[in-house]
């Protein structure tokens, strides 16, 4: 049989991407956007209770995976029904909107700490909690590494990762124009080259491939986008129909469930309250199949797991997270998942407040103290305001102003 440019190795059509967002993938957005509220404020300690300390993958890897699996409805379906020249534009436009939102939030957030230092009288300084006290040193230099993105401070790091992946997007879709092998092969070679930890320790560390972060030292992004590209594709890949869903059995729900486990008794958790002093050695000598910077491939099997579990309890289209019936406990429920849905939908804009947030947080956290009740006041007003932040996003989107006028 003769390939079309379409089909994949195997001569199977790869069904066009959703055209409907996927319930399940806003949710998890959506509390993958309250975690990363609680694990960036300072003083927080309701981050020690958040599910990366429980393993090894966070919410992160969640934000990573459902970008690339609404990049794949969005954008995707741009390429199926335009052609890869205007799907191609339209993710240079969203490269173009997040670059400029990069810069805004790393402008705003400086200022602000800026502001706190000048016309506070504290004996810590905010500006040095980020590491920014560099970039005021040395302004010149620092301006050109932040609108080049040779200057990415460890805290403003998620979003110029991001746009990078996003900008190898054509590059698959091209390759799985041709067959989806070469779009396996282009991504795991690429995740490879970004394992610096495997490369240098099997001698070929010259191989590695990394971005400089600023301009006075060698140090990488945080986020190697090369390595991270992985977690994305992977979302990508299942929202396209490239890969099939998993099975739903007890041998697979077994099988995460021991990677799990096992992944708990090396946890942050497991250190802290049981004591298990082995696990910090362990970490420390496996460091390079854990590593956040390079995603891990330990953290990215860890990922799955979770993910897979996700899945499961959330049911076909998300049909399990919607409590049936009448009752006051079902209602509150699906008021809650409606809210968490709501964030998850507009996941760009409370990210972006959720940045400067965190900061703001944390030095109500220092003026108040983190007993028991203040931080559980200010983990409420952060959730209320990103809340708040996505129905006005929403509000915005819709355009009310172009509706028909008032009589």
């Amino acid at each position: 049989m003769k390939m079309t440019p379409n089909m994949t190795a195997t001569g199977a059509i790869p069904t066009p991407a959703q055209s409907v967002r996927d319930p399940r993938l806003d949710f998890y957005r959506g509390m993958a956007m309250f975690i990363i509220l609680m694990a960036h404020t300072p003083g927080n300690w309701w981050n020690q209770w958040i599910p990366a300390r429980f393993g090894f993958s966070d919410a992160a890897e969640i934000f990573v995976f459902c970008s690339g699996m609404a990049s794949a409805v969005a954008f995707g379906r741009t390429y199926d029904r335009r052609g890869w020249l205007l799907g191609t534009s339209r993710i240079l436009f969203r490269c173009w909107q997040i670059y400029w939102a990069h810069i805004a939030t790393f402008l705003f957030t400086a200022m602000m700490l800026v502001a706190i230092d000048q016309y506070g009288d504290f004996e810590k300084s905010y500006v040095g909690s980020l590491n920014l006290g560099r970039f005021f040193e040395e302004p010149g230099q620092n301006l050109v590494g932040l609108f080049t993105l040779t200057y990415v401070p460890n805290f403003f790091d998620i979003l110029p990762m991001y746009m990078m992946i996003l900008l190898m997007v054509p590059i698959v879709m091209a390759l799985s124009n041709v067959s989806l092998w070469l779009v396996a092969a282009f991504v795991g070679i690429v995740w490879f080259m970004g394992q610096g930890g495997i490369l240098d320790a099997i001698g070929i560390g010259w191989l590695e491939i990394d971005l400089p972060a600023e301009p006075w030292s060698d140090r990488p992004w945080f986020f190697n986008p090369f390595a991270w590209q992985l977690v994305f594709f992977t979302g990508f890949a299942l929202m396209r129909g490239w890969i099939p869903a998993p099975p739903v059995n007890a041998l697979m729900i077994g099988l995460v469930a021991i990677v799990l486990i096992a992944s708990f008794t090396v946890s942050s958790v497991a250190m802290r309250e049981l004591g298990a002093d082995w696990a910090r050695e362990w970490r420390s000598d496996n460091r390079m199949w854990i590593t956040k910077t390079d995603g891990g491939v330990i953290r990215y099997i860890h990922f799955l797991a979770i993910a897979y579990f996700g899945w499961v309890i959330a049911g076909p289209q998300g049909r399990h997270l919607m409590a049936k019936g009448a009752s006051a406990g079902a209602k509150l429920w699906r008021g809650i998942v409606a809210q968490i849905t709501k964030v998850g939908q507009q996941s760009l804009a409370v990210f972006l407040v959720s940045i400067v947030l965190s900061r703001l947080l944390g030095f109500a956290l220092d003026m108040t103290g983190n007993d028991p009740w203040p931080t559980a006041f200010w983990n409420v007003i952060g959730f209320a305001i990103l809340l708040a932040t996505a129905y006005g996003a929403a509000w915005f989107k819709s355009q009310p102003w172009r509706g028909p006028a008032k009589t």
